[in-house]
């Protein structure tokens, strides 16, 4: 397998990622196991999961954490915040991203992720706050990067300019909606 840098950091990963988000919906918990151990067999490192995925939201964290136990120091784990799990609208704030990560955390049985990612672009939080917010996460040790996914180009420099002004960190890559 071959390792690149994640975006602009010194983060290791593998040139091939598991994506996660079907753990616990469209595949059970028991067909999630042969593919994860397939894929650290292959020298996948990179696994990538969200707190809206699976049925109910959460489950895929909720599988993909069990099945990783013990390799923690040779994984690189991803998820994501912003979903309204109510179905409202996306939610960057503050109050809502602690909550997010603590139940993250929870679910994955972790105490802190590789990369912390905001899932979708909420135009009702000032971009300040979210920013300020993520920084303080990395800051406390519970994030050791932040990324972004499913944002405009132009929110995401906007947001990396805003942590700049900020002395604050800023994504150091996007996940954009690609398939092979």
């Amino acid at each position: 397998m071959d390792f690149v840098n994640m975006g602009k950091s010194g983060l290791k990963v593998s040139a091939v990622g598991l994506g996660c988000n079907n753990f616990g919906w469209s595949i059970s918990p028991e067909a999630s196991k042969p593919v994860v151990h397939k894929a650290l067999d292959m020298g996948v490192t990179l696994f990538d999961t969200a707190d809206i995925y699976g049925d109910p939201p959460g489950k895929a964290e909720s599988v993909l954490g069990p099945l990783l136990k013990g390799k923690r120091d040779d994984i690189v784990l991803t998820t994501k915040f912003g979903y309204d799990f109510s179905g409202g609208p996306p939610n960057n704030s503050r109050g809502y991203i602690l909550r997010a990560l603590e139940a993250s955390l929870k679910r994955l049985g972790v105490d802190w992720v590789d990369i912390y990612m905001v899932h979708i672009g909420d135009p009702a939080t000032p971009l300040e706050e979210t920013m300020r917010t993520l920084d303080e996460i990395v800051s406390s040790g519970k994030a050791r990067y932040i990324a972004v996914s499913n944002m405009e180009p132009w929110r995401v420099v906007e947001a990396n300019w805003v942590a700049k002004e900020l002395g604050a960190r800023g994504f150091i890559c996007s996940q954009n909606e690609y398939s092979l």
